[in-house]
């Protein structure tokens, strides 16, 4: 049974920092593609980053140069630095694993960015 446990959200302050992580179980982490998708309350949810298992890497257009997706594949674990965070980055921020039809989903993890 695949498990994805997001980890790392919070409250943090407008120009703060947060490292999210996601720990993957169930599959053979190294040939899926993982993603960071957020969803802000009334709105659609939305591809934030993600990583394919060759380590191609795509970029939402409003957090490039602020947040960086990473993965360890000896960890079967991906991360999202987020740097520079602003009001508009808050959402429950949900990671995914991908191969072909096979999509799953974690539970979501809430960043709030408020003073």
């Amino acid at each position: 049974q695949v498990q994805l446990v997001e980890s790392g959200g919070g409250l943090v302050q407008p120009g703060g920092s947060l490292r999210l992580s996601c720990a993957a179980s169930g599959i053979i982490f190294s040939i899926y593609a993982m993603g960071w998708y957020r969803q802000a309350p009334g709105k659609q949810r939305e591809l934030v980053a993600a990583i394919t298992s060759g380590g191609r890497i795509d970029y939402a257009d409003s957090v490039k140069g602020r947040f960086t997706i990473s993965r360890d594949n000896t960890k079967s674990t991906v991360y999202l630095q987020m740097n520079s965070l602003n009001a508009e980055d808050t959402a429950v921020y949900y990671c995914n694993a991908a191969l072909g039809r096979r999509v799953s989903w974690g539970q979501g993890t809430q960043v709030t960015v408020s003073s």
